[in-house]
């Protein structure tokens, strides 16, 4: 199939993927990029559409995964690049752009290990934020990332983006503060919750087996849920004048913690 106008009923469709009514009224989701659109492939998300523009797609990368794609049953769309340009993101036109279904995975789908680390983000308002803790989990061997209570939605092609296509290699899902809350103490879960007011410092913590990090947005923190005799609040210190780092920041430097435990003192 060849689509040569930016007027075209299914090319007007895949634009609307960009607003979030756009994805909620047709169940689908837009990725941008080589690698995000090659991870989404490899993890086995469900493309219904890859739109080319052949010039910029003659490397093997490419055309792996428009091999794969087309495996799946994908329709191939070769577009111009008045198309494309519709399409992509900005100015980032890479010859491919996908149309997929959103990963549809619950806390009952998650199978991991009893001495899993897992991540919990809640009510994180900044796709941006959430693709780069996404990204920051997969580096630093996360298990799973929980969005509770999120106000973003999860496959936000912003997220996409910022996670350089880790939303669809970590396993991630969406459920309440109640449920994820619940589902931690089933699991037996040490509850580490990063506060401003934590009672001790991020190093003190024990993340040897089961353990989760709760974060909470950058602009309400965490909600009372997160307080109890079986929460431990963490804090991270501030030298300076300001009381707070990017939320991503303050992911990072407690995974990092977490792994530097786990290949060190866990093992002793």
């Amino acid at each position: 199939m060849n689509i040569t106008s930016t007027a075209n009923p299914r090319i007007k469709a895949a634009a609307r993927l960009r607003d979030r009514r756009g994805r909620d009224d047709q169940g689908r989701i837009i990725i941008d990029g080589v690698r995000e659109i090659g991870r989404a492939v490899s993890a086995g998300a469900q493309i219904t559409e890859l739109y080319f523009f052949p010039q910029l797609c003659q490397d093997a990368t490419h055309q792996a995964i428009m091999k794969q794609a087309a495996q799946g049953n994908a329709d191939l769309i070769e577009v111009t690049p008045p198309v494309m340009e519709k399409l992509a993101f900005g100015n980032r036109v890479e010859g491919l752009v996908a149309v997929a279904l959103p990963p549809q995975r619950k806390l009952a789908d998650l199978t991991l290990p009893a001495d899993a680390l897992v991540a919990v983000v809640e009510g994180v308002e900044k796709p941006g934020n959430l693709g780069a803790i996404l990204r920051t989990a997969d580096a630093a061997g996360v298990a799973a990332v929980i969005v509770a209570s999120g106000i973003t939605d999860l496959y936000n092609p912003n997220a996409i983006r910022a996670s350089l296509g880790a939303i669809f290699t970590v396993p991630v899902c969406s459920a309440t503060a109640d449920q994820t809350q619940a589902w931690l103490r089933s699991r037996n879960c040490r509850i580490y919750a990063a506060r401003v007011d934590g009672a001790i410092d991020y190093t003190a913590a024990d993340f040897c087996g089961g353990a989760a990090i709760v974060l909470g947005s950058e602009a309400a923190g965490l909600s009372k849920i997160w307080r109890g005799d079986d929460i431990t609040a963490l804090k991270l210190p501030m030298l300076g004048q300001i009381d707070s780092l990017n939320l991503s920041a303050t992911a990072a430097v407690l995974f990092y913690e977490a792994l530097r435990q786990r290949r060190s003192e866990c093992r002793a």
